[in-house]
């Protein structure tokens, strides 16, 4: 069968029927450990999930992007080196750039999310 392995930010319904959850760094430990020829369906960054495809086919592992609709995370891609430096640049210059502000409150269950993210596996 296929192992269905998802990050925790996936929706609460793929979470709970998911064969595994964990963090990014857990879904590369547990696709490092599977054995040879075993299938996977993974919930997470397709980027991500299209790299590991590709390290992972030499050892006959088959891992596939969990959600046949694909939606880019349009933020998540712009983590990349251009827009790191030209952060970096802006910073440097003493102007900053893409700031979120949020009330106390969010701001502390944002935090908590965070905590509880880092935390996992």
């Amino acid at each position: 069968g296929v192992n269905v392995l998802v990050h925790p930010e996936c929706k609460h319904e793929v979470v709970a029927a998911a064969d595994q959850v964990g963090s990014t760094e857990y879904i590369i430990k547990a696709l490092e450990a599977a054995p040879a020829g075993s299938k996977w369906a993974i919930g997470t960054e397709l980027n991500l999930v299209r790299r590991l495809a590709e390290r992972f086919a030499p050892e006959g592992k088959e891992i596939v992007f969990l959600d046949k609709t694909v939606c880019f995370c349009s933020t998540m891609n712009r983590i990349d080196l251009p827009h790191l430096v030209w952060t970096l640049e802006s910073l440097a210059e003493g102007r900053l750039v893409n700031r979120i502000e949020v009330d106390r409150e969010t701001e502390r269950f944002a935090k908590l999310a965070l905590e509880r993210m880092l935390a996992l596996p």
